[in-house]
């Protein structure tokens, strides 16, 4: 665990000298975080084959850039070789905004965010859209009400819902239906059958007109989904399950799962209610919207039950003011788009890669000290603190503290008990009510100071390696430097070319072991003296507490 922590150091302090790059014919990217650490949505477990909807806009997108329809729009995964696939709801160029559903393989736990690449700037390319694929198998129908036949549906069921319904545009995502009270109907269809004891999910935005209302958001057969009053209504068969607190004129986020004799209401991403009930068998047609007013955007129908966490990425991740999505510029970009260091990767020698590795092991050598070290004079100065205050607290049973609560990572404490263990050999042999002579208080004043200079080295463990990395990085990384420059200006002399554009790569990259050297060496040397102030104190606190011990057993049984 531990060297987890210093490899996660090394990777937040050292930044990444390999960036490369997907495709040549594309010429600019964008990177794209998905976060689900307590500032975004955060989740307790995996998600795979996530649909997440990407929001462009003049603020994190140059439209010029882009092909008039966002067609040359591609995005890849972290490692820059997976082409993940995707497809836009909508795209307008004039306004600068767009909206690119994109289905990501993993999203994990956690507070490291999830990146990818959206790679745009090829006017030579066409579309390579694929709704279907941005869903996975168990999604069986999706009606963005975007789409150029408004009805038709996005997932690979291919369906179409027949009715007629006023566009909002410029909605919660893309474009939204205005229902007025009419619904729309989807003939039964063998995807959306369902089974007795199956499973199935429903999730859509809504943005009631008013409130309160009798309406069908959903309906199959015996199984609805419903507006009643302010609540939300899951009605399977005879059995009626409501919760929430809808809210009229804003988006909310709403969803109902059935399966493994559970049903399960949620609002914005929130559990609304529950009950046990087993999914019925429905082949009838599907009514949406029936005597609802107000607007409904993103309809989705699975086939199975989807997790909380599922329901949560949509509720909380697809909103207008979303923390789950972040587009921006890479910081550090050349006239191509690639980033610099890409250049001094490219160039650098081997004799610079064997120093670069060495230093990057020495780094996470010294980054694992400074955190152990720096945990464990924590843990002695927090015990050490607890016991001292016990020790000058106590009374004439000074003597009995380790019968009571024990101080395990607290030196005093292993001090104390060095002390005692003298005493009662003492008082064994020759009776408490003798007392302790002279002699027998040096002897025990020099069992405990042996004790303390076995502390003191415990505690100055392992930090001679953070000494060697401040004074053995800048060596390292003095002595890649000058070898690559040796090898480039041996490589010209044999040339016999010399040229600003031939010298300066090589010498550019050269000098990264040098920056390699110093990253070592200068968190080495600010971990070092840190932790070299703290580890005094203590051992000035053990030195004080060693003299106090002894001075209270001489006045309390000293003859």
């Amino acid at each position: 665990m531990k060297t987890l922590i210093a490899l996660g150091a090394f990777a937040a302090l050292i930044p990444s000298f390999a960036n490369a790059w997907w495709d040549e014919a594309w010429t600019a990217r964008r990177i794209v975080t998905l976060d689900t650490s307590a500032a975004g949505v955060p989740i307790t477990a995996p998600q795979n084959s996530i649909p997440v909807a990407i929001r462009l806009h003049s603020g994190n997108f140059d439209f010029l850039a882009a092909k008039d329809d966002g067609s040359d729009i591609r995005f890849v995964t972290a490692d820059d070789k997976t082409v993940l696939k995707h497809h836009i709801e909508r795209y307008d160029a004039l306004n600068e905004l767009a909206v690119v559903w994109v289905q990501v393989p993993l999203i994990a736990a956690g507070d490291a965010p999830a990146t990818l690449y959206a790679y745009f700037g090829n006017a030579a390319v066409g579309g390579a859209q694929d709704s279907k694929a941005t869903y996975d198998a168990s999604t069986v129908g999706v009606w963005h009400f975007s789409e150029t036949a408004p009805l038709a549906d996005s997932s690979a069921s291919a369906l179409v819902a027949q009715g007629a319904v006023q566009m909002q545009k410029a909605a919660l995502l893309g474009d939204a239906a205005i229902f007025g009270g009419t619904p729309i109907t989807v003939a039964a269809a063998a995807p959306l059958a369902t089974t007795a004891g199956g499973a199935w999910t429903m999730s859509a935005w809504i943005k009631p007109a008013a409130l309160p209302q009798q309406a069908t958001l959903y309906g199959q057969g015996a199984l609805t989904v419903k507006i009643e009053d302010t609540a939300l209504a899951l009605n399977i068969g005879a059995t009626r399950l409501a919760g929430g607190t809808l809210q009229p004129g804003v988006w909310q986020h709403v969803a109902a799962t059935v399966g493994g004799g559970k049903a399960t209401l949620y609002v914005n991403g929130q559990p609304a209610g529950s009950a046990d009930v087993a999914l019925t068998a429905e082949q009838a047609e599907v009514v949406i919207g029936d005597g609802y007013t107000g607007e409904l955007d993103e309809l989705q129908l699975a086939n199975t039950v989807r997790g909380p966490d599922w329901i949560k990425l949509a509720a909380l991740g697809q909103g207008a003011d979303a923390t789950f999505v972040a587009v921006r510029e890479e910081v550090a970009e050349s006239e191509g788009g690639h980033s610099h260091f890409a250049v001094l990767v490219d160039n650098l020698t081997v004799d610079a890669w064997v120093v670069i590795i060495i230093l990057g092991v020495m780094f996470l050598i010294s980054a694992w000290v400074m955190v152990d070290k720096a945990m464990q004079v924590t843990r002695i100065d927090k015990a050490n603190r607890g016991f001292i205050n016990r020790f000058r607290t106590a009374a004439n049973d000074f003597l009995l503290l380790d019968k009571g609560e024990t101080y395990g990572d607290s030196s005093l404490f292993r001090l104390y008990g060095a002390g005692l263990r003298e005493i009662r050999k003492r008082f064994d042999s020759q009776g408490e009510a003798a007392g302790l002579t002279g002699a027998s208080m040096d002897a025990i004043k020099a069992a405990i100071d042996a004790d303390l200079v076995r502390e003191s080295h415990k505690l100055n463990a392992r930090m001679v390696l953070l000494t060697i990395a401040i004074s053995g990085g800048p060596f390292l990384g003095l002595l890649g430097t000058v070898v690559g420059v040796m090898i480039v200006f041996a490589a010209i002399a044999a040339a016999g070319d010399v040229n600003v554009t031939a010298i300066a790569p090589g010498i550019a990259a050269a000098l990264l072991a040098t920056v390699a050297g110093l990253a070592v060496a200068i968190p080495a040397l600010f971990g070092y003296n840190y932790l070299a102030s703290r580890i005094k104190n203590i051992s000035a606190d053990m030195q004080i507490f060693v003299d106090e011990f002894v001075t209270r057993v001489a006045e309390a049984h000293g003859r």
